[in-house]
C-alpha cells in the first residue's frame, strides 16, 4: 500500500507540475485531453498508478486470507517479498525511464511470486 501512495505522489507532482509549467487551463482539462497532452514522463506514473490496482489487489487478497487461516510460513513470506520488491521495481522502471523489456521481465518474476502464493494455498485448501 506504501508504494501504492509512493506512487499516487509522484504522479500528482509530475502531473501537477506539467500542469502549471506549462500554464494549461485545467477548466478545458478533461481526462481524455490530459492523456493527449501529456509526455510519457507524465502519462506513465498514472499507467503505473492503474496497475497497482490490478495484481496487488490479487495480492492483498491472498495475504489477508493467509493471515485469517494462520498458514503464513517462511515460504509465503519469502514469496511476499518477492512480490514486492520486483514489483515496487517495476514501478521504478515504468515511472522514471519505462525501458518496456525490463519492466516485463520485472513484471512476470513479481507476478511469478504471486502465482506461487495462490496456487500454493488452492493446494493447501484443496487437500484440507
Amino acid at each position: 500500500m506504501i508504494l501504492t501512495m509512493v506512487v499516487w505522489v509522484y504522479m500528482y507532482a509530475r502531473r501537477l507540475s506539467f500542469i502549471f509549467s506549462n500554464r494549461l487551463d485545467v477548466k478545458l482539462m478533461t481526462p481524455s485531453e490530459l492523456a493527449r497532452v501529456s509526455p510519457p514522463q507524465v502519462s506513465n506514473p498514472s499507467d503505473n498508478l492503474k496497475n497497482l490496482f490490478e495484481l496487488p489487489i490479487v495480492f492483498y487478497a491472498i495475504a489477508l486470507y493467509l493471515y485469517e487461516t494462520s498458514q503464513v510460513d517462511s515460504g509465503y513470506v519469502v514469496a511476499a517479498w518477492g512480490f514486492f520488491v520486483f514489483r515496487a521495481l517495476h514501478s521504478a522502471v515504468h515511472c522514471f525511464f519505462n525501458f518496456i523489456p525490463l519492466r516485463f521481465i520485472l513484471y512476470v518474476i513479481s507476478a511469478g511470486a504471486l502465482w506461487f502464493i495462490v496456487l500454493r494455498a488452492v493446494v493447501v485448501l484443496c487437500n484440507r
